[in-house]
Formats: C-alpha cells, sequence, structure tokens
C-alpha cells in the first residue's frame, strides 16, 4: 500500500525487452534499505525489485513487467530518460499524507490542458468512460503515483462515449519534487480511483 506522496523522481536508465520488459531504474534511494521483492510505486504502478545496485552518481534497481501491464499503463511508452515519480511501500506507523493507494492503475487518462491559477498550475484532466462515475469534485484521485484533490468535473461526450474531464491545482512544492514540473498537455498518465469509491460503487450495483 502507498500514500501518494511522491518520495523521489527516478529516470529510467535502460530498457530490456525479453519475455517481460526490465525496466533499470536510477534513484536516490539507498539501495541498503531496499529488499529484493519490495513494491515500490513508479508513476502510480507497483512494480517488485528484482534487482538492486549502487552507481557512480545515482543507485539504481530494477523491475520486470508483464505485457499486460505495458499494455494498461503508460509504462509501455517508457523509454531511456523518463522521469518517473516514485514512492516506497507504506510502513505499520508511518504517516498517512495522501491517501490510501494500491498501486493498482485502473486506466490512462491525459492532461488537456494546463495553466497557471495563482501560483499553482490548474491541470484539467480527461479519464476514460469506465472510470467517469468514480470521479467526484473534492474527492481523492492518485494520477501519476500522486495523491491529488478534484476541483470540478464535467461529463463530456468524446468518439461517442462519455467521459469525466475533471480539474485539479498542483501547487508549486509538488511541481519541484515530482515529474508534474515537467508535464505538457496531450500527455499520458496512470489513474487510480480511490479505492472507497471503488467499493461504494460496488455496494450500490442492483443485482
Amino acid at each position: 500500500m502507498f500514500t501518494g506522496i511522491i518520495t523521489d523522481v527516478g529516470r529510467i536508465k535502460s530498457v530490456e525487452t525479453r519475455g517481460d520488459t526490465r525496466f533499470v531504474i536510477e534513484t536516490n534511494y539507498d539501495p541498503d534499505t531496499i529488499a529484493l521483492g519490495a513494491s515500490i510505486a513508479c508513476s502510480g504502478c507497483c512494480l517488485t525489485v528484482i534487482e538492486k545496485g549502487r552507481g557512480a552518481e545515482r543507485n539504481w534497481f530494477a523491475v520486470d513487467a508483464s505485457g499486460e501491464t505495458l499494455g494498461c499503463t503508460t509504462l509501455g511508452s517508457w523509454k531511456q530518460g523518463t522521469a518517473i515519480n516514485l514512492e516506497r511501500a507504506l510502513k505499520a506507523g508511518d504517516e498517512l499524507g495522501g491517501h490510501i493507494v494500491s498501486g493498482h492503475v485502473d486506466g490512462v487518462g491525459r492532461i488537456v490542458d494546463m495553466h497557471p491559477e495563482g501560483d499553482s498550475m490548474r491541470f484539467t484532466f480527461e479519464a476514460p468512460a469506465a472510470l467517469r462515475k468514480f470521479i467526484a469534485p473534492k474527492g481523492s484521485v492518485t494520477i501519476d503515483g500522486t495523491s491529488l484533490t478534484v476541483n470540478e468535473v464535467e461529463d463530456v461526450r468524446v468518439d461517442d462515449e462519455m467521459r469525466a474531464r475533471f480539474g485539479v491545482n498542483i501547487i508549486p512544492h509538488t511541481q519541484a519534487v515530482t515529474t508534474w514540473g515537467q508535464a505538457k498537455a496531450g500527455n499520458s498518465v496512470n489513474l487510480e480511483i480511490d479505492m472507497l469509491a471503488r467499493y461504494v460503487a460496488r455496494l450500490a450495483e442492483k443485482d
């Protein structure tokens, strides 16, 4: 489990395609504190550490991603040099600064618009039709691993289906310590809906 509070910005050092795809990720995390088999959220996707080590400039760890993971997330577009948000798994007793995040990506959205609003940057995202009912004003959503609060939601028709467009504000600090400072309109993003919204929607379904 995670909280959506980013603790490092990693960078893809190499990509190797074999049975699965292996990513080697540069990080500031101390490899001595990372156990093999540990879970690390990489831009919102929970991945398992299979190797680790120290480098001349930065430390590194390696993960494998299946074809299913590549097809259902933005990981299929990762290449050498891609910057990604990182978060270590939550430990008992840690401060819960964001909200409960599983690291299981529910769908891929995109940045529709971004513009300054005060000192913050206002982002507008578009979510797939299947996630529309789970996104609500003042609710939580995880985008590329970052816990964010939804400001407003608008239903729009795109390609003969209804999708949700929603806005969030990202403050300067968050832009500085995550990949959001490098974001551009049109970029694809990993979305994870609020776990509570998922179960409430399931309970509300009629048999």
